[in-house]
């Protein structure tokens, strides 16, 4: 976790040196709008493993990242670089998105968003979302084989009102 100012991208690259493979940086910009991490943090990044990076503030070289393959998320997306300035700090309790974060809690993201799973809940969760997915996978088989989501979830069984 990192938490910096507007722009600062000290921190967030200090950080990539502080974390080991398969960690996600998560960084706290306060929503803010100047571009903090770009193509070489993610560069930097990838080459050690790290997983991903979340930011509450914005990014900038998508279109590189993209090409890279780096799976970073941000509010927002700027074309312009802030400067190395050193305020912030690192592996502390933060705010991403109005959530807290905590150093060791999971980060779970995709093209729908990302989640913050507390790390003593991680197991629980874990097994609650692969019971989720376990009936997923058999609704989309019934689908397959002709249903349709209404029939498959029962949705008739309602009273109509109106």
């Amino acid at each position: 976790t990192v938490r910096t100012l507007d722009g600062d991208w000290a921190k967030p690259v200090e950080a990539i040196d502080r974390a080991e493979r398969g960690d996600v940086i998560v960084v706290d910009a306060g929503g803010g709008v100047t571009g903090l991490w770009g193509e070489l943090a993610s560069w930097s990044a990838h080459g050690k493993g790290i997983a991903g990076v979340v930011i509450d503030g914005a990014a900038r070289d998508l279109d590189a990242i993209l090409d890279l393959g780096f799976p970073v998320f941000s509010r927002h997306v700027a074309p312009d670089a802030g400067d190395a300035k050193g305020h912030g700090e690192i592996g502390v309790e933060i705010l991403c998105g109005g959530q807290r974060v905590r150093p060791g809690d999971w980060i779970v993201g995709d093209l729908s968003g990302v989640v913050v799973v507390p790390r003593e809940r991680a197991q629980e969760i874990a097994n609650r979302s692969l019971d989720v997915l376990e009936h997923e996978n058999r609704v989309r088989e019934e689908i397959r084989r002709g249903s349709t989501l209404g029939k498959v979830q029962s949705l008739e069984r309602w009273e109509k009102v109106g």
